[in-house]
């Protein structure tokens, strides 16, 4: 296993006080590379082909403390698999191709502006939310 510099993960756990263990730096490495938001099987899958004695109980146990400490998030999207991303420093949505089960991200300060204005239209103020739009590519 080579050592990397800390990234803004492995700094977050540390200032939360976690224990920053070598399965944990695996662990942080398979998610600092992912491009998609893998499951716990995936997750294992990953780690165990940079350290294959990781057990997928130290990855469950893993995020399980990282979603503890709000470092992770879970979403479960139409497929029903828990999967993970760490929390973002800005906030996103999603959309969810049906056909493939792919997860996008994507930014709109739009749709941002306009919740705030629904919220505070009806006499809210949003504390949290989470917007998934099911989509297909187009044929």
């Amino acid at each position: 296993m080579t050592q990397t510099a800390p990234s803004i993960l492995a700094r977050r756990i540390q200032e939360a006080g976690l224990r920053l263990t070598a399965p944990r730096r695996v662990i942080l490495q398979v998610l600092d590379s992912a491009d998609d938001h893998p499951d716990v099987e995936e997750l294992h899958r990953r780690a165990q082909a940079i350290e294959p004695g990781i057990s997928i109980a130290t990855v469950y146990r893993t995020m399980n403390a990282l979603t503890e400490h709000g470092l992770i998030e879970r979403q479960r999207f139409d497929d029903g698999r828990m999967r993970y991303e760490a929390v973002p420093e800005e906030h996103h949505d999603h959309f969810i191709d049906v056909e493939t089960g792919e997860v996008v991200e994507f930014r709109s300060d739009e749709i941002e502006r306009l919740q705030q204005d629904i919220a505070r239209a009806h006499g809210f103020e949003i504390v949290s939310h989470r917007l998934d739009i099911f989509v297909r590519r187009k044929r």
